[in-house]
């Protein structure tokens, strides 16, 4: 399964709450963190949201994880 790395680029000041909650669910709490989450519907459905945020890019599978 593939993985995806977000990175917190922009605050949520001016925001909404919605967002900004959306933002600590994914693991985000400071400026330029960066989080790896696994690549699922959910995941995508919240990167979706705050798209406008965060930079995502899709990281492959270790090969030496799936052993």
């Amino acid at each position: 399964m593939a993985t995806l790395r977000i990175k917190y680029t922009k605050s949520t000041i001016g925001y909404s709450q919605s967002q900004k909650d959306t933002v600590l669910s994914l693991g985000l709490t400071k400026l330029n963190q960066v989080v790896e989450l696994p690549d699922t519907p959910s995941i995508r459905g919240m990167i979706f949201k705050v798209k406008h945020l965060v930079t995502v890019e899709e990281v492959a599978a270790n090969k030496e994880a799936s052993r």
